[in-house]
């Protein structure tokens, strides 16, 4: 098979016409040769580290998207049905993933729960994560979140890590905001990237110290135009992610979004695509090809080099994509799931209080980070209730792994006006999270979860509608212009109720996230993230 457009060199930097011949799912020759064919051919876009599950598609459906924007290979954490499932989650992703051509390079969850203060369905301790080492498909040792431990030499981190330098394999890191002689210490652990930089500034001294910037731009926390400055000087030493993208915004673009946008912004094009396509093969040691002769044959052809849009996509020299049609199969697979508590009583919401004020999440659009303000209680019959003139709205985290109390919690910035919203996605444990109104509402939208044995879900004053995610209470078991349709259904009902979010569902989802500063809610009860420890509701 031949392949004829002009050739873009990313590793000499310059861009000719010629012919490509594969055989055998290889490249055998590259020749410079005279032709009528305009489009671009370069290597395929890498995501250097996505959580698959976000998506809410299991790899297979995921894969049937992500060519069609090019995207031949993913670094991929299986860290969210690691949470549910532990190793059988993770190994359900790999063979799933393996009965696509798709490129998927899964790392090992080295946070397990991540955090022993929530409650999550599975354990992944320094043993097992020996046993994933050993394992060929296991390409890194996932995103270290645990970084007080590594800071204060918790043996059990440090076991992990050390058994991912004994198999020679990466360590991702985690670190938001952390600086100075904390940030030194994490990186001499064996640490050597972050997706978590929120500024230049720490950007900056992360890459001065060693460690390849991953610049974030998901459904949810969105780092670009924080961080592209960074790219001209240091683009040998940074990368691009988009660490959670939901199906609607998948269906719409991935990686070559961030390509068309740092062109947009005069970055050089050849700086660009060393973020996109070769920093990730080299970084992670990944069997991808970077169209040199004797690699495997992982190319696309897109129209220019402006927007990006794919044209053809190959894998292994298999075309994948082509004029507007992945080529990629549905493939079966059987539904995990790990769901273990009753329905809910409005009472099990109630908050017995007779305080004047109430520590409050702030939660901020675009952003996994949150701040603490302090604010007058709204208090009926002895209960702390939602005031939704001032957008403080009770959320309640659910266990769903046994019967428990709610943990209780006051968010601003949500919007709703009515009913609420609920999702089993919560990270990392993935307990059910919910913000609403009132306790009757709130309690509805929870129990329309458990039914269902996870799903997120919106519940008005005249209406109700639920996605359900019976894969581990995270992934749908359909495609994803299906779900994706779902998703954007339920996302414009919450916008609908209230929200002014631009992703409510993925913010929400973030709101349980306890290593990410400063305030969020665990099954546990509220967690101050910059502490790191529990801190009371009432003020």
């Amino acid at each position: 098979m031949k392949l004829q457009g002009q050739i873009v060199d990313i590793q000499n930097k310059r861009i000719y016409k010629g012919e490509i011949s594969i055989e055998n799912g290889k490249i055998v020759a590259i020749q410079e040769k005279q032709h009528d064919v305009n489009h671009y051919i370069l290597p395929g876009f890498v995501d250097a580290h996505i959580h698959i599950e976000s998506s809410m598609l299991v790899p297979s459906e995921f894969a049937k998207i992500a060519v069609k924007h090019g995207t031949v290979s993913t670094v991929s954490d299986p860290h969210e049905i690691a949470n549910v499932l532990g190793v059988k989650g993770v190994e359900f992703m790999i063979e799933n993933g393996k009965k696509t051509p798709f490129k998927f390079n899964f790392g090992a969850p080295s946070c397990v729960p991540a955090t022993s203060f929530e409650s999550a369905g599975a354990v992944i301790d320094s043993n097992d994560i020996k046993k994933l080492m050993a394992n060929p498909d296991i390409k890194y040792l996932a995103e270290m979140m645990n970084y007080p431990g590594v800071i204060y030499d918790d043996a059990e981190v440090l076991k992990k890590l050390d058994w991912a330098k004994y198999y020679k394999k990466p360590i991702d890191g985690h670190a938001p905001g952390l600086r100075g002689d904390d940030l030194t210490k994490y990186i001499s652990a064996g640490i050597s990237t972050d997706h978590e930089c929120f500024t230049f500034d720490e950007g900056l001294e992360k890459l001065q110290k060693g460690m390849k910037v991953i610049i974030r731009e998901g459904s949810a926390a969105k780092n670009f135009e924080a961080l592209i400055n960074l790219l001209p000087e240091h683009y040998n030493n940074m990368m691009f992610c988009s660490d959670d993208k939901h199906p609607d915004d998948l269906l719409l673009g991935h990686i070559n979004q961030l390509c068309a946008r740092a062109v947009l912004k005069n970055v050089d094009v050849f700086k660009v695509l060393q973020a996109a396509c070769v920093n990730p093969v080299k970084h992670y040691n990944l069997d991808v090809g970077l169209l040199q002769v004797g690699d495997f044959a992982d190319c696309i052809v897109v129209e220019n080099l402006k927007d990006f849009k794919t044209l053809q996509t190959y894998i292994n020299g298999e075309l994948v994509f082509d004029k507007g049609v992945s080529k990629i199969e549905h493939v079966e697979f059987e539904n995990l799931n790990n769901f273990n508590t009753d329905k809910k009583k409005v009472e099990d919401f109630r908050f017995q209080s007779n305080a004047k004020q109430i520590r409050v999440i702030e939660c901020l659009d675009g952003e996994l980070v949150t701040n603490e303000t302090i604010e007058d209680a709204t208090i009926q019959n002895g209960n702390l209730v939602s005031n939704t003139k001032k957008d403080i709205l009770k959320m309640v985290v659910v266990n769903r792994y046994q019967n428990d109390k709610p943990a209780i919690a006051f968010i601003k910035n949500f919007g709703l006006k009515e009913g609420a919203i609920a999702s089993s996605v919560g990270h990392d444990s993935h307990n059910i999270i919910a913000v609403g109104v009132s306790d009757e509402a709130i309690c509805k939208a929870v129990n329309l979860l458990i039914e269902k044995e996870g799903g997120i879900c919106a519940i008005s004053n005249t209406k109700e509608k639920t996605v359900a995610l019976p894969v581990a209470g995270i992934m749908s078991d359909k495609d994803a212009q299906t779900i994706g349709k779902q998703y954007s259904e339920l996302d414009a009902m919450a916008k609908q109720i209230g929200s002014k979010l631009h992703a409510p569902y993925m913010s929400l989802s973030f709101m349980a996230l306890l290593v990410i500063p400063s305030l969020k809610l665990s099954d546990k009860g509220l967690f101050n993230g910059t502490d790191f420890k529990f801190t009371p509701l009432e003020v």
